[in-house]
């Protein structure tokens, strides 16, 4: 016997005819993988930029960008990168406000002994 006959579904007493295609076994089903998203575009990256400029839609979008599920893995990256350097930056304007206004509290009580 040839492997031709060896294949799965091939029945040797079954009668083909020349219209009747070859019994196939149905392909496996692949489950569906992650959503390919295509790089971002240099326009993209504009129209971005340019929605960062509203006021208080920036801060809303930033989030949306930064925590949605489906967003652009590079636009998600960048953003949540930035609400971290922005927090960073509040935490050090923070310090830095309390240090100076320290500072000056304690300069400017030097100036009501006589």
């Amino acid at each position: 016997m040839d492997d031709y006959n060896q294949q799965p579904g091939y029945n040797p007493n079954q009668q083909y005819s020349p219209n009747q295609p070859y019994p196939q076994q149905p392909l496996p089903q692949q489950p569906p993988g992650p959503v390919q998203w295509p790089p971002m575009k240099l326009g993209d990256w504009i129209v971005t930029q340019l929605l960062m400029l509203i006021p208080i839609a920036n801060i809303v979008r930033m989030f949306m960008w930064a925590f949605g599920s489906n967003v652009n893995p590079s636009k998600k990256s960048y953003f949540q990168a930035t609400l971290i350097w922005y927090a960073i930056g509040i935490i050090l304007m923070i310090i830095l406000g309390s240090v100076i206004f320290t500072m000056l509290a304690g300069v400017l009580e030097t100036f009501y002994y006589y």
